[in-house]
């Protein structure tokens, strides 16, 4: 393969990603700063860039600095280019670096079952063939398992207590879980006004409370203090034979219906529960070492090509 002339009106990287620089600021002066370039210098490389693109992609007078038409024009494309750059060079230290090992995630219930987890899962495994996944299932104690070091990260709920660092991955709409022979079970879609001398079953004490507050919703909207069945349960399992038999109800993901169909158990909208997020959950000691990150960077890809959407089921 010869070199050819051609090559020397591509423009480089750096040159355009200094061209995001200066349409995101708007003055040479400032795009140099973030750039860590003195002005003349980060001048000279737009200058360049124009030169072997042949067009002008900004105007410049003595008063301001506005990208051209062209300039708007191609900006799009520009990004585009220096995404795409990097993605190339993450995929490159990603099989360079070659992680190798194992990794133990956590997985609160059944939220591995939830999108977009099993596209998570099956990105790693797929850009790092050579580290071994496992996935051990968690509940309420997924931050004293992080802790404790049983598992290197975890996909959990929010909020999570305090000393965490999170990465959300989806929204939906939560439900209440009732009795089949429930009076309102079949009175749907419901308030939590409707629901509040409805008993609601309660967690242990050994769940957090920033999960047991959440998930009965205590205090109500209203300022109403929950009324509590006398039985409290560690995960929603547990809670799902006493739902059954009329004990009382709790407030789960939509997703429960086909996570948990149980029979004797109905799942009624309720049109102002918060919605629930599913969340990737690691140690802040720990976020940069190469299986955590590994992981990190996996969710991050599959977030970046699934489409904005409204709060999921």
């Amino acid at each position: 393969m010869t070199a050819s002339g051609d090559g020397a009106r591509y423009p480089s990287i750096q040159q355009l990603q200094l061209f995001l620089l200066l349409s995101q600021e708007l003055h040479f002066g400032r795009a140099a700063r973030r750039a860590f370039m003195a002005q003349p210098t980060f001048s000279r490389h737009i200058t360049a860039l124009e030169e072997r693109l042949g067009i002008g992609l900004v105007d410049r007078t003595t008063r301001r600095v506005a990208l051209s038409t062209a300039g708007r024009a191609l900006l799009g494309q520009v990004r585009s280019v220096v995404d795409a750059a990097d993605d190339l060079r993450r995929e490159a230290e990603s099989r360079a670096n070659a992680v190798v090992g194992r990794i133990v995630i956590g997985s609160f219930e059944a939220i591995a079952s939830m999108d977009p987890i099993p596209a998570v899962m099956e990105q790693l495994r797929g850009t790092l063939p050579r580290l071994e996944v496992e996935v051990l299932r968690t509940g309420f104690d997924s931050p004293a398992a992080l802790l404790r070091g049983e598992v290197d990260a975890a996909f959990m709920f929010l909020p999570v207590p305090d000393g965490l660092q999170t990465l959300s991955l989806a929204r939906g709409t939560r439900c209440a879980a009732m009795s089949h022979g429930n009076t309102l079970a079949d009175k749907g879609p419901l308030t939590l006004a409707d629901l509040g001398d409805q008993p609601h079953v309660g967690w242990s004490e050994q769940v957090p409370k920033v999960y047991r507050d959440f998930w009965a919703v205590d205090p109500r909207p209203d300022g109403r203090p929950v009324r509590y069945s006398p039985h409290t349960v560690i995960d929603y399992e547990s809670a799902l034979p006493l739902i059954a038999m009329g004990e009382g109800i709790q407030f789960p993901p939509e997703a429960a219906r086909w996570l948990y169909p149980r029979p004797g158990v109905s799942y009624v909208d309720v049109t102002d529960l918060e919605p629930w997020t599913a969340a990737l959950a690691w140690l802040p000691a720990r976020r940069d070492e190469p299986i955590v990150a590994a992981l990190r960077h996996a969710t991050r890809e599959v977030l970046r090509r699934r489409p904005s959407r409204p709060h999921g089921r």
